[in-house]
């Protein structure tokens, strides 16, 4: 049972490699900003976001509307307002996987049973509200730019294309970074079509393996999954096993990097701070990169 991390930080640790990000790592990521020109790496949320199947997608109700004045209803004063209710599954568009959210043998990051993931208390070890704010350097592993394309569906990136992304960019990976690869997927997609959620270009197990030995506090990717689908033969979700179970790495999906590969970025400041869902499994998030 491999369980690179177990007990690092402790053996109550719910945290995981989010660790390494210190007061250091924090100066350091703020002495990178230049422009101050900040660009976001969400995608937009409406009952329009495309879901895997498997998914419900996005309920949007209007409580208070313009309609209920219309209708009648008091305005003391002259005081008139609006609000809504939005129903979604945490892990829709780009968002956040805790370290609840996949673990396998029984065991969740740390060693944690998974019999402490239940429909009735839910995550009560790794839920999304143990993980802190993410305020670190940033690193972009532009595969686009390297290849000078888009990669294809179910193309491997591995680790010494990674390799190449960063020495391409002269950067090298250090503890407390925010690890984003560019695979160009999103991007690729018609969404007035629906996504193809079964086949994509994404890392495999000896990236995912390079990218956590080498620091990183967090991994995201502008895909479904961060790693190559289909799966290789013989395993399922092998990159997330490794990182989120044995490192204890958060997994950030559905980024969108186009304007920031576009922008040249290479190090920027990173921030991005889930939802504090108490016991939810992940947790749609809005990142920024501040050049």
């Amino acid at each position: 049972m491999a369980k690179e991390a177990w007990g690092r930080w402790g053996e109550q640790d719910e945290v995981g490699a989010p660790n390494l990000i210190g007061p250091s790592q924090v100066r350091l990521a703020a002495s990178l900003v230049r422009t101050g020109q900040v660009i976001s790496l969400a995608q937009p949320i409406s009952d329009r976001l495309p879901v895997p199947g498997h998914r419900a997608g996005l309920l949007h109700f209007m409580g208070r509307d313009g309609g209920d004045y219309a209708a009648g209803a008091k305005r003391p004063g002259g005081f008139q307002f609006a609000e809504d209710t939005v129903v979604l599954p945490l892990h829709l568009g780009t968002h956040m996987d805790a370290l609840c959210h996949a673990w396998c043998d029984d065991h969740l990051y740390n060693g944690f049973p998974g019999s402490t993931v239940r429909s009735t208390t839910r995550a009560l070890r790794c839920g999304v509200e143990k993980m802190p704010p993410l305020v670190t350097r940033g690193v972009l592993l532009d595969v686009v730019r390297l290849r000078g394309e888009i990669a294809k569906p179910g193309e491997t990136i591995g680790r010494s294309e990674l390799q190449e992304a960063a020495l391409a960019s002269g950067l090298v990976l250090q503890d407390g970074d925010a690890v984003l690869i560019r695979t160009g997927w999103l991007e690729s997609q018609d969404a007035s079509r629906g996504l193809n959620f079964n086949e994509e270009p994404g890392i495999d197990v000896e990236a995912a393996l390079w990218l956590a030995e080498s620091g990183a506090a967090m991994v995201g990717a502008d895909n479904f999954a961060i790693e190559v689908l289909p799966f290789p033969t013989g395993t399922v979700f092998p990159v997330h096993q490794r990182l989120i179970r044995d490192y204890g790495i958060p997994l950030l999906e559905g980024l969108v990097l186009r304007a920031l590969g576009e922008a040249g970025a290479t190090e920027f400041l990173f921030v991005a701070a889930p939802l504090p869902i108490v016991g939810g499994t992940g947790s749609p998030v809005a990142p920024v990169a501040v050049l």
